[in-house]
């Protein structure tokens, strides 16, 4: 397939991240033509003079529209787009030179409708955003890549760093109005569909996560929230592991009750695992900041969504009102 990329990335406040996106995107070493189409969610700080002064630098496009959240404008922006395969990214990425190379690398490979790469933490990013960057992409968390180079058809495609045909965009109707969770449901529906997804490795974007403990606790919440309706809405997806976290922390308590009744071992368990946590943070971030922080992430990791993901089974499975009545903050409203 002769491929022509079009680069969708929704915006809402946040005119210094599109600029230093576009940077990176300027300095790609694909000898290649692509197209950036850039959609402002009904912001009130407007990127439309940084995108002009990208004007005649890159093949770029500037939509304003209501806000109706970053599902809505991705698929905007996708249905207003030139190209044949859609590039979705977060605002707050940067990319690396090579990025659009290895994309067209595995889909010359190999081609699939839809693909995810992972993120990673660049050296300027503050010590909180590499311990949140930690455990949001940890093995020995909830985070990371779900699914691996040999999972055809069961890698998760997040969207901050998402390829999908537009082929496959027209099949699924695109995004969902639910976020968080609205990828998730669109990569269900892309293999309901009969696509397959897979993991680009080397496709990586420096993610900054613009997040403080705050935000981070708000929303990893959310994410627990979101993963029981996701659930509901496709059965099949549901898996046992999706309890850990409230498992997790559940086990902590009673660790630390039986600990002041002087029964160590359960305690020791979980001091044993945050060592481990400890000394991967510190080998990867070689910085014992960093990885004394990845803890605490961690902790609030697994509260947040723990919390989040039994509130939520509960309400669904108690209650006969629908996800959007029990949940109107989880979704946004048609335009």
């Amino acid at each position: 397939m002769n491929t022509f990329f079009s680069i969708v990335v929704p915006v809402y406040n946040r005119p210094e991240e599109v600029r230093e996106l576009l940077e990176s995107l300027q300095k790609q070493d694909f000898q290649k033509d692509f197209e950036v189409v850039i959609v402002e969610d009904g912001s009130s700080q407007s990127s439309e003079e940084v995108v002009d002064r990208f004007q005649g630098k890159l093949n770029i496009s500037y939509y304003f529209k209501k806000n109706s959240g970053p599902g809505d404008s991705r698929n905007f922006g996708m249905q207003h787009a030139k190209g044949n395969y859609f590039i979705i990214l977060d605002s707050d990425c940067i990319l690396p030179k090579q990025y659009l190379s290895e994309v067209d690398k595995e889909l010359t490979r190999e081609f699939v409708h839809c693909f995810g790469g992972p993120d990673a933490a660049d050296e300027s990013f503050t010590t909180i955003q590499k311990a949140i960057n930690y455990v949001m992409t940890s093995f020995f968390t909830t985070g990371g890549i779900r699914g691996g180079e040999k999972a055809v058809g069961k890698f998760q495609p997040r969207s901050f760093n998402m390829g999908i045909s537009k082929n496959a965009f027209e099949k699924t109707g695109g995004f969902g109005r639910i976020h968080p969770g609205e990828d998730p449901d669109l990569t269900f529906r892309v293999w309901k569909a009969g696509f397959e997804t897979r993991l680009f490795p080397k496709a990586f974007v420096y993610h900054k996560r613009r997040i403080n403990w705050n935000k981070f606790y708000i929303q990893v919440n959310k994410f627990g929230m979101v993963r029981p309706i996701l659930n509901k809405w496709h059965p099949g997806t549901a898996k046992p592991t999706y309890w850990f976290p409230t498992l997790f922390m559940l086990g902590l308590c009673v660790a630390i009750i039986l600990a002041i009744a002087r029964l160590w071992l359960p305690l020791m368990l979980y001091v044993f695992y945050f060592s481990i946590l400890f000394l991967d943070a510190l080998i990867r971030n070689k910085d014992i900041k960093v990885a004394i922080l990845a803890i605490y992430a961690a902790l609030t990791q697994f509260t947040g969504y723990g919390i989040g993901f039994f509130k939520s089974t509960m309400l669904l499975n108690f209650s006969n009102k629908n996800p959007e009545e029990l949940f109107p903050k989880l979704f946004f409203k048609k335009n």
